[in-house]
């Protein structure tokens, strides 16, 4: 009968008896006291942990740092400048207005500006303005032909008339009504197109329509000024022509130029462009109020009013029947700047040539401030209002 009895489990079932119990989660845990014997153990293959969503695994770390871009040891100094540019540019009225104030209290403080040093600032601040642009911004300008129209017609109907009705609602005298005709009469100046760069609205356009502007000058100034101030003013349009190469568009191009093809070197130098519009845009306007400094604080209040409504005019009128032509709201802002803002500083070199009376410039001396400090103030509020039409 011994024979029949079962043998007794081996040792090796045993353990895995036991080690199958600690596999089944169902089955309490046995703890023992000496460690089995691992012969005969079966261990089931285990799936890969998977990260948690919130927990980054070490290789997520690893990619990222290998992903992130290096840190530019310049960074912080190019920040400082774009910084100190952005605060200078909306400080802009203030610089504007101490120059004039300066002018007129210490005239020879702008006396040393002479006309190589005039062409020299604003030929650096248009090449500054070139640096904001591509050669597909000035493409695109060019495809705006309703834009330039309504800014061209604009420039020679809104200002002449104003100009003329001005005149005549205060009763100038004949050489201060003149010079206010005259001033009106004028193209846009370069002025306009250092406050569109600083107002951020559509740099390309403005230059575009300042060079038509100067263009056509030629015969519409006289024209316009001979009609309505009952005298011929010659223009030379040579001269003219020369001159708007020089100052706007060969400076605008070679900007251009250097954006489309060197943009490191853009990158590098474009921080101090808004430094350098500021700073010869306060120059010019203070050296044309020191040259005419007696004859402005004698002249009075009449003519500086006549003067801040003529601008003023241009500005509004400008702006506003832009928009009723559903013109987007940065070339309506282009437009505005334009009209409101005249080639002061041409309309004090034709007074002082072809009419006999001086105090003929006057109106002219004192349009460079009220259109820089009008230009200037609406530069930093559009400065600060993005447009928000869907045409931007």
């Amino acid at each position: 009968m011994a024979l029949l009895r079962r043998a007794p489990p081996s040792p090796t079932a045993a353990v895995t008896h036991r080690h199958r119990h600690l596999f089944n989660p169902q089955s309490p845990v046995r703890i023992h006291s000496s460690p089995p014997h691992l012969n005969g153990l079966r261990l089931r293959p285990v799936a890969p942990l998977r990260p948690l969503g919130g927990i980054p695994s070490r290789s997520r770390h690893r990619a990222a740092a290998d992903a992130a871009p290096p840190k530019d040891p310049g960074g912080g100094a190019r920040e400082t400048l774009v910084r100190v540019g952005e605060a200078l540019s909306l400080g802009f009225p203030v610089w504007v207005a101490s120059a004039c104030a300066l002018a007129l209290w210490r005239p020879p403080a702008f006396l040393w500006v002479g006309p190589t040093a005039q062409m020299v600032g604003l030929s650096f601040t248009m090449l500054g303005m070139g640096m904001t642009l591509t050669l597909d911004d000035l493409k695109t300008a060019l495809l705006m032909p309703k834009e330039l129209a309504v800014g061209f017609i604009l420039q020679y109907t809104v200002m002449p008339l104003s100009g003329f009705c001005i005149s005549k609602l205060l009763k100038l005298p004949s050489h201060y009504a003149a010079g206010l005709i005259l001033v009106s009469c004028c193209p846009g100046g370069t002025a306009s197109n250092i406050v569109t760069y600083l107002a951020r609205a559509n740099v390309a356009l403005s230059v575009l329509m300042t060079a038509t502007s100067t263009f056509a000058a030629a015969f519409m100034t006289p024209l316009l000024t001979s009609k309505l101030a009952g005298q011929y003013v010659a223009v030379d349009p040579m001269g003219l022509f020369v001159s708007t190469s020089q100052v706007v568009l060969a400076p605008v191009l070679l900007g251009a130029l250097l954006n489309q093809y060197c943009n490191g070197l853009v990158q590098l130098v474009s921080p101090l462009m808004p430094f350098i519009a500021v700073a010869t845009v306060a120059v010019l306007c203070g050296n044309a109020i020191a040259q005419n400094a007696s004859a402005i604080l004698a002249s009075g209040v009449l003519v500086v009013l006549s003067v801040c409504c003529l601008h003023a005019s241009g500005f509004f009128f400008g702006y506003i029947l832009s928009r009723i032509l559903r013109i987007d709201i940065s070339s309506s802002r282009t437009i505005s700047i334009e009209v409101g803002m005249q080639n002061s500083v041409l309309g004090v070199v034709l007074a002082s040539r072809h009419f006999g009376n001086p105090l003929t410039a006057v109106p002219c001396a004192v349009s460079s401030i009220c259109h820089s400090v009008y230009g200037s103030i609406l530069a930093g509020i559009w400065r600060c209002m993005p447009p928000t039409d869907k045409g931007e």
